[in-house]
């Protein structure tokens, strides 16, 4: 019994300590582990398993669309970097550079590849001659590097994982298009799958990205209140072409500049699960992306035919494609019960002699840890009609949770309060001078996100200075 308490106690409470909390859960989860590289962090399988089937289900959504998967190389040449002017200055600060080969010293020093853009603009340059090339829309999955400062599991490391597409067109307007088609991908895909509602919405020129034209994001809110950046998209013009000579002969045989966008999620996505769905005993994951969907429990699994049901049970959920495990370790029930709610595991399968008797099992939800028993031949159907209804039961809670931290602030005395009191987004106006952002940012700490799609005035003055207002915008502390 000690050490089954233990096991709960090993969780600070997340209204204690939130950021705590959060290591405490992916340490405890056993999601990752910290390298002998400062900033850079092991994947443990269970936390890499959930990766695996966020980037497989996002992969086929990709495919749908249009996207070809491939790979370019980890190094960067310097003088590649250099061409596009913004973009490498955006950068230079979080570059980890590569200065020697073996033991020679080498002629050029080599990037880590902090993204990929001019890897990708050297590639159009060579393979995109005429219209008939276009448009080429090409994503790869991969590691980055970025030399981080100050880092936190998931959400900011040193190295991470993710996916970055890059596309090149023959219009403008065929550019636009594909920017905003990839983040409503984005934002479906993190709703329906996730379980996570976002803001979407286009970033300030101070927050876009080094080298865009324009910069579009989907924003989630994390239980804390504070905002996490989940995923961006991004038009590039025909900026990042005129730099690299990506040209293109048309139907007129007229040579045109080729226009790009670039867009991409990562691992940080994992960081956004645990701190929206998770809870004092650990995780919660969404069913759709749990890499354990049903874990199975015998009762007394030393009494005859305990262990013969459960095994029957798994394979019954098994051919009904369920991800399943029996836990036939010689650990306590209860051990295994808070186990399987630090991994978040969306169900569990309890079964002992008094169940047998019955001819029937007990489910339990993994959210709202509800019971039912259910007859042992109508395991599988209950267990995917239980699953479908906590993915939405959990998108539900999210959505609610988002739309209960979002206040609306008319003046800075409104504003510095709901920064100070009111945890969450801030709706509120802005004139567009990148002075009041920075003002606000360096009175409050609190950034803009982003400016939602669906424009409303709820002021005609800016909220920081009081001249008229262009646009609203939502501000929040983030991550």
């Amino acid at each position: 019994m000690a050490k089954e308490k233990k096991l709960v106690e090993a969780i600070t409470s997340m209204d204690e300590d939130f950021a705590q909390w959060y290591t405490d859960v992916v340490k405890k989860a056993e999601l990752m582990d910290y390298s002998s590289v400062k900033g850079c962090m092991i994947f443990k399988p269970n936390g890499y398993a959930i990766w695996e089937n966020i980037q497989r289900l996002l992969d086929a959504r990709f495919k749908e669309v249009g996207v070809e998967n491939v790979y370019l190389p980890l190094f960067i040449p310097e003088s590649l970097l250099q061409k596009e002017k913004d973009h490498v200055e955006g950068f230079a600060p979080e570059v980890a550079w590569v200065t020697h080969g073996g033991m020679e010293e080498l002629q050029e020093r080599l990037c880590v590849r902090p993204t990929s853009e001019t890897l990708f603009c050297d590639l159009y340059s060579n393979i995109i001659q005429s219209y008939r090339d276009l448009p080429k829309v090409y994503n790869q999955w991969c590691s980055v590097v970025r030399w981080e400062k100050t880092t936190r599991p998931f959400l900011r490391s040193s190295e991470f994982l993710w996916q970055e597409g890059h596309t090149a067109h023959a219009t403008a307007e065929e550019a636009e298009a594909r920017t905003i088609q990839m983040l409503n991908l984005y934002a479906d895909f993190c709703e329906q799958v996730l379980a996570i509602p976002m803001v979407k919405g286009k970033k300030t020129d101070k927050e876009k990205f080094a080298g865009a034209e324009s910069t579009y994001t989907i924003e989630a809110l994390m239980h804390d209140g504070k905002a996490l950046q989940s995923g961006t998209s991004h038009n590039f013009g025909d900026g990042f072409a005129k730099a690299f000579g990506i040209q293109y002969t048309d139907k007129n045989n007229q040579l045109q500049y080729v226009h790009q966008t670039s867009w991409g999620m990562s691992t940080r996505l994992i960081g956004a699960i645990i701190m929206v769905h998770g809870d004092d005993s650990g995780l919660v994951l969404p069913p759709m992306i749990a890499p354990v969907q049903v874990m199975i429990i015998p009762i007394q699994q030393n009494k005859e035919g305990v262990l013969d049901a459960a095994n029957g049970i798994f394979d019954e959920l098994k051919a009904a494609d369920i991800r399943v495990k029996v836990d036939d370790g010689d650990k306590s029930p209860g051990w295994k019960f808070a186990e399987a709610e630090m991994r978040g595991i969306p169900l569990r399968v309890e079964i002992g002699p008094k169940d047998m008797e019955k001819h029937q099992c007990v489910l339990v939800r993994r959210d709202t840890r509800e019971k039912t028993v259910v007859d042992l031949d109508d395991v599988a159907d209950k267990a995917k009609e239980l699953m479908a209804q906590m993915q939405k039961d959990m998108l539900e809670r999210a959505r609610k949770h988002l739309e209960g931290h979002i206040s609306d602030a008319h003046n800075y005395e409104e504003f510095r309060d709901a920064v100070e009191n009111k945890p969450g987004f801030i709706r509120a106006m802005w004139c567009g001078d990148e002075a009041c952002e920075l003002k606000i940012k360096e009175d409050t700490t609190a950034t803009s996100r982003c400016m939602p799609f669906e424009q409303e005035k709820i002021s005609d003055v800016c909220v920081c200075c009081g001249k008229p207002a262009k646009k609203l915008v939502y501000w929040g502390k983030a991550y």
